[in-house]
């Protein structure tokens, strides 16, 4: 998708803006200047472009550069993912790939939203399905993600190698199978495909059910659906959940699940206040 003039004009006036926000002596350049931020020919030399080629863009001549060469200019303006998100969209109509990053752990923002379902079991996972962050719901319906080990917090793990997991899946099959259709899908839109090859490997040798199912090559949308549970506490639990992005964080996904039924919600907020000894879900 080429851009058009009105995209040109935006793209010149942005590299433009950018290049005029940086300081010439944070980089070593030094005399005086008519002007604020680098010149033309610098950001040129700090991306390896030719100087030409790069006033043409800030003229809204030249047509359009590469994704290599966006990613030089990027680098060169030191732009931020969202900065270099907008260049590729200006140059090119289309965000950039997704480039993986790892995450260690959420903002408090976003634990006070889990939080605050306090019926409904809810948790934080990466593009590798670890899970990072999840609320009491989800400790009382899913799992006590707390008593594992950072390491045994991926889904996939507790789905094909932890019996107690199993037993507690009404469709275990259907469930798991869908699962590694999503997290084919996830990963990939996440640019995490290189991530994700050492637990692909673990996976498919410690189960011949994540083999089979890996070999099938399925995908699912990884965004809503029905889970279905025989929880030892509360009996048969049905519940519709929902997945969505994290703004800002691509390598993050929030899944929420809403029991169907008000008195199992009930429940789960008694089970909730009697474990935390509160009358509040928290974590």
């Amino acid at each position: 998708m080429q851009p058009d003039a009105k995209q040109v004009s935006t793209l010149a006036a942005f590299l433009r803006d950018r290049r005029t926000r940086l300081d010439p002596a944070a980089f070593g350049f030094t005399g005086r200047r008519r002007t604020p931020g680098l010149r033309r020919e610098e950001v040129a030399q700090r991306a390896n472009i030719s100087p030409t080629w790069y006033t043409w863009l800030e003229q809204g001549r030249g047509g359009a550069p590469s994704a290599d060469v966006l990613d030089r200019i990027a680098g060169s303006l030191l732009l931020t993912d969202l900065e270099r998100e907008h260049l590729f969209i200006l140059a090119l109509g289309r965000p950039p790939e997704m480039r993986y990053r790892p995450a260690d752990g959420v903002s408090p923002r976003l634990q006070r939203l889990l939080d605050a379902f306090d019926a409904c079991p809810a948790f934080i996972k990466t593009a590798t399905w670890d899970v990072l962050a999840w609320n009491q719901a989800a400790a009382v319906v899913l799992t006590d993600y707390a008593t594992l080990p950072p390491d045994r917090r991926n889904i996939l793990r507790l789905v094909f190698c932890n019996p107690s997991i199993r037993a507690k899946q009404k469709d275990w099959e259907g469930m798991a199978r869908f699962l590694v259709g999503a997290f084919r899908v996830d990963a990939a839109r996440a640019g995490a495909v290189k991530e994700i090859a050492d637990l692909v490997d673990e996976l498919c040798r410690a189960s011949a059910d994540f083999a089979r199912f890996w070999k099938e090559n399925d995908v699912y949308a990884p965004s809503e659906g029905i889970k279905r549970l025989q929880h030892p506490e509360l009996g048969s639990i049905e519940m519709e959940f929902s997945g969505f992005a994290v703004d800002g964080r691509p390598d993050l996904g929030l899944l929420v699940y809403n029991p169907l039924d008000e008195q199992i919600k009930d429940r789960i907020r008694a089970i909730v206040a009697r474990r935390t000894g509160t009358g509040a879900a928290g974590h």
